[in-house]
């Protein structure tokens, strides 16, 4: 078998159709449910309800757009979840913290396809889904809040409150990752980074998980064989 050259501006697979679906959906969802709930929760943001229609409206909806938005997530969690286990490889990233804050995280830590800070932003939005899920049923008046006591219902609204300042912080969190690191935006948009993107970003991933199938992908090619790419990226379906 010939050396296959694989060059740095070769596009490779970071997110999938489905995954990528479900992130703007998430995406759609939250801002619906993140502006309905601000204005519930403090009177001089009400005019946030309008972007629904009527106050009526928006209060209905509120809770089925925070349901499709927990779905999206947990899809997403399914997806995943085994790429976001914290490992011991992770402690160089958390030693080099500084040259990280710097811009310098390639030279201080050697990340597989999140480091550890995508890892604990993961599950921490996970606990605050779940949380807002459970609290945003008992609260739910229409249908759940009058089989619970007003104590309970006292303490799933600051819950409630809690867990959403909580989610709301970490997609401020997020967004930043996603604007500070070139290149991560148009992963999520189009599915595809450059081979030299995740040599930088994401070493362990690319050599450990892309690279055998990289290689696979582009001798196969060579070959002339018409097969199914698994890292290769071939358009916006890939």
């Amino acid at each position: 078998m010939s050396k296959i050259e694989i060059s740095n501006d070769t596009r490779i697979i970071r997110h999938r159709t489905p995954a990528r679906f479900s992130h703007w959906l998430l995406v759609i969802c939250f801002f619906m449910t993140m502006f309905t709930g601000v204005a519930f929760f403090f009177p001089d943001f009400a005019w946030l309800t309008e972007i629904l229609g009527t106050p009526q409206l928006a209060r209905a909806i509120h809770p089925f757009t925070g349901i499709i938005m927990f779905a999206a997530f947990i899809f997403l969690g399914y997806l995943y979840w085994d790429h976001n286990i914290p490992e011991k490889n992770d402690i160089r990233w958390l030693k080099g913290m500084l040259e990280v804050l710097k811009g310098n995280e390639h030279a201080v830590a050697y990340n597989g396809k999140y480091n550890l800070g995508q890892k604990m932003l993961f599950w921490t939005l996970n606990l605050a889904m779940v949380t807002l899920l459970v609290t945003g049923i008992i609260m739910w008046r229409q249908y759940f809040s009058h089989y619970f006591s007003i104590p309970v219902l006292r303490f799933a609204i600051l819950l409630h409150s809690l867990s959403a300042f909580m989610l709301f912080t970490g997609i401020l969190v997020h967004m930043y990752m996603a604007f500070w690191v070139k290149g991560s935006i148009r992963g999520i948009v189009e599915g595809w980074v450059t081979v030299r993107w995740a040599k930088k970003h994401h070493p362990k991933w690319y050599r450990d998980e892309v690279l055998p199938e990289l290689e696979k992908d582009l001798q196969n090619e060579a070959e002339g064989k018409h097969v199914k790419t698994k890292a290769l990226f071939k358009g916006i379906n890939g």
